[in-house]
């Protein structure tokens, strides 16, 4: 993602506080939380997928609880950066809740996210069950804390390391 689209993004999405972080898979949608200041991501929640209305209809509940400005949407990249049938799905999932969930969207490549969630958890013991508990929600912190931290390397003025 490029300034230009953070920094519209950032200034569409001032109709609330926190952002909502979307790991969009064919059978979850991981869920992630900013904190008010956009500084945290935290885990949230996964979506089990059963059909598209309660799937939004859920994601709408929170975005309403939590006073949701805008939704960071993971974007599945293939490797070399090319766009493959997923991104084709991911762009007909966010075109078809437009009108049922009418809040700024910004796509973030998710490439890895999965793998590093997956391998830090593995790091930690999780079981095969936790993990699969886990991953979708975390993956989707992980996507939303690297925009987040994008957004802010925007507004925080640069420092000269030369003056310390």
């Amino acid at each position: 993602m490029n300034a230009e689209e953070i920094g519209a993004f950032v200034e569409a999405s001032r109709g609330g506080p926190r952002l909502i972080g979307v790991d969009l898979g064919t059978r979850t949608i991981g869920l992630a939380l900013s904190d008010v200041g956009r500084q945290i991501a935290s885990p949230l929640e996964t979506i089990r997928r059963v059909k598209f209305t309660p799937d939004v209809a859920r994601l709408r509940s929170l975005c309403e609880q939590h006073r949701v400005g805008g939704l960071v949407i993971g974007l599945p990249l293939n490797m070399d950066g090319s766009a493959g049938p997923r991104v084709q799905s991911t762009h007909s999932f966010v075109r078809n809740m437009k009108p049922l969930l009418d809040l700024p969207v910004l796509y973030w490549d998710e490439r890895l996210s999965t793998a590093v969630v997956t391998r830090a958890l593995i790091e930690a013991d999780a079981s095969r069950a936790r993990r699969g508990e886990l991953v979708d929600k975390l993956a989707a912190a992980y996507i939303l804390q690297g925009c987040l931290d994008a957004m802010r390397g925007l507004t925080e003025p640069e420092t000269d390391d030369a003056a310390y």
